[in-house]
């Protein structure tokens, strides 16, 4: 893996004035006024990618990684897709450094490369773009505004109903799998149609009678599924010599038998029973097993992660944390405070939050750190000369945080933020935090061509 192209740079398209293509130049110089950045994902690729370092002039430079990346969210393409355009665009192959003569890259290379970024290599770009609009007296930080909002995991609508069909499902195709790619002496049956008709019959039933019949017959079926893994996994524990790939499956077995396990009995409690089940208890996916039950304003059900931004006058998201679980954002507003110390080296003048950060304590809080206004979108209780120097500032302030909503909107529309389409909760991370430094890059790209 190198860090950028050889000296000699290849022979590049022509610039276009397509102003699309003008933003990309513009990005392409952000780029390369931070050169920290490649080394930042450096040190990424080489710890995943050693067989790249020894590809030569065909491998991807960190540089290239980082600026495919970019172009992924900004455009919302798939691998495939990235692939084509890549090669096909000139304007894309100047920004990514790919010369006339140059065939591009695989999607399985692209893949692999951009997967590698590690959400910590992304937080830390984009502390390196924040320093950078403080060079250049774009945003010193001064004034800031905090939201929260959801960016959802890439499932089905989860359901007991279709949970149990998964599970059927899924550990049948290991089972499968086992008996024909390793010659394993299992014994069980395929019952994935009967599943899959009583997931149907689930769905059409008219009465609540009837469902918790064919209920209990699709739970029948899965508790069987779960037998039939549980005696795969004892004949791989009983071979003489286990290859790498029937540890994997054992693996796969094994979590695969837990997590259907959970499923059963969160249905037999809710449907059979009657209870409330936790949402801490709760399996929401057997794929995307770190989703979390996000429960907005109390009418609205999501299933993902809560994100909290920070954005600023100048349209920048400075800061965002991936939260465990569903806080309250009341339990995030210091947390976020301290994050702005981190990032700038000290407190900022101005905030503006949320009505939901709002409480007597953090505004105390607040009022330590010597943050001279702090305007919660709704007061609870606070009064406003307890929170700004006046009602003329506490009403300019409630109208500043506005923005960061729009801004929100604009990253969830523009770059995908809305769901992310990377699997795991490492690749989660990252996904948010690629889409929030694309953003800040063409935030950045246009104030410059103002």
């Amino acid at each position: 893996m190198r860090k950028k192209s050889k000296k000699q740079m290849p022979l590049m398209p022509e610039t276009s004035d397509h102003p699309q293509a003008v933003e990309l130049e513009n990005i392409s110089r952000i780029l390369d006024a931070n050169p920290i950045i490649c080394d930042l994902a450096m040190q990424d690729l080489c710890e995943v990618s050693k067989k790249a370092s020894r590809s030569g002039a065909r491998g991807m430079t960190a540089d290239q990684v980082v600026r495919a990346a970019i172009v992924k969210q900004m455009l919302n393409f798939t691998y495939k897709e990235l692939a084509f355009h890549i090669v096909d665009s000139n304007s894309l192959r100047r920004f990514m450094r790919i010369g006339i003569a140059d065939k591009g890259f695989k999607k399985s290379v692209l893949n692999k490369n951009v997967k590698a970024l590690s959400p910590q290599t992304w937080e830390a770009i984009n502390g390196q773009l924040v320093d950078y609009a403080g060079e250049e007296k774009i945003e010193k930080g001064r004034e800031v505004r905090i939201d929260c909002t959801v960016v959802e995991s890439n499932i089905h609508e989860p359901t007991d109903s279709s949970l149990l069909w998964d599970s059927v499902r899924v550990l049948t195709r290991l089972l499968h799998r086992a008996k024909e790619d390793f010659a394993l002496r299992v014994s069980f049956q395929d019952h994935t149609r009967r599943a899959k008709r009583r997931l149907l019959g689930i769905m059409n039933s008219r009465s609540k009678k009837d469902r918790k019949i064919k209920y209990a017959d699709l739970i029948k079926v899965t508790n069987k599924s779960i037998g039939y893994a549980q005696s795969a996994i004892e004949a791989i524990d009983k071979v003489a010599s286990i290859s790498n790939g029937l540890v994997a499956l054992r693996l796969d077995l094994n979590q695969y038998c837990q997590l259907a396990a959970r499923v059963v009995n969160q249905t037999q409690r809710r449907v059979m029973l009657g209870e409330n089940v936790p949402a801490a208890d709760k399996v929401v996916s057997l794929f995307e097993t770190h989703t979390d039950i996000i429960v907005k304003d109390r009418r609205d059900t999501f299933f993902g992660h809560k994100i909290c931004l920070t954005g600023t006058a100048s349209n920048l998201i400075v800061d965002c944390l991936i939260v465990d679980g569903n806080p309250a954002d009341s339990n995030l507003t210091v947390d976020m405070l301290e994050r702005q110390k981190q990032l700038y080296g000290r407190y900022p003048l101005k905030v503006a939050l949320d009505g939901g950060f709002a409480s007597k304590d953090n505004l105390n809080q607040a009022k330590a750190m010597q943050i001279k206004d702090v305007c919660f979108a709704k007061k609870r209780g606070l009064k406003v000369e307890d929170m700004c120097r006046s009602q003329w500032v506490y009403d300019r302030l409630r109208r500043f945080r506005a923005g960061i909503e729009s801004g929100i909107s604009w990253v969830k529309r523009c770059f995908g933020l809305t769901r992310c389409t990377w699997k795991g909760l490492r690749s989660f991370k990252s996904y948010v935090w690629a889409s929030i430094v694309s953003a800040n890059l063409l935030t950045l790209a246009r104030k410059q061509a103002v």
